[in-house]
């Protein structure tokens, strides 16, 4: 009894997700923006069925930078109550840009944050994590 009220909670949790989050990023996104130095990410983040049909946050845009140096683009999630390591997800040295895509199976207890930091090897010198995972707009 106890795992179909946990299926039925999920079931209901991940339907009221869902409908507070848009169906795909071409179909109108939340944006996201973070700037930090000579570095910006943004782009659009939405939730969306994979092909198999699993719940997933998708997190797409672009990553730019002018001048010398690197920068990059990191992901961190947690699941529950277990936070997973910082991931990198983009990198660009001198002047450019580079594509981010973020694709994360997405259950209602995920939380997730991305941020820019200057160099690619460590997320040290970096603007302040911003959420992916919050829905509301505004």
């Amino acid at each position: 009894m106890r795992a179909r009220t946990w299926a039925v909670a999920a079931a209901t949790a991940t339907a009221l997700i869902t409908a507070a989050a848009p169906a795909s990023a071409a179909g109108g996104g939340i944006p996201w923006s973070i700037t930090h130095g000579t570095a910006k990410a943004e782009g659009d983040r939405s939730l969306a069925r994979s092909a198999t049909g699993v719940l997933e946050l998708r997190v797409d845009g672009k990553l730019s930078r002018t001048g010398e140096g690197c920068s990059s683009v990191w992901v961190r999630f947690q699941f529950d109550m277990a936070p997973m390591p910082a991931r990198k997800q983009a990198q660009v040295c001198g002047d450019g840009t580079a594509d981010v895509n973020i694709r994360m199976s997405y259950m209602p207890t995920t939380t997730g944050y991305v941020t820019v930091c200057k160099g690619t090897e460590k997320p040290t010198d970096c603007a302040p994590w911003a959420s992916i995972s919050h829905w509301r707009r505004g």
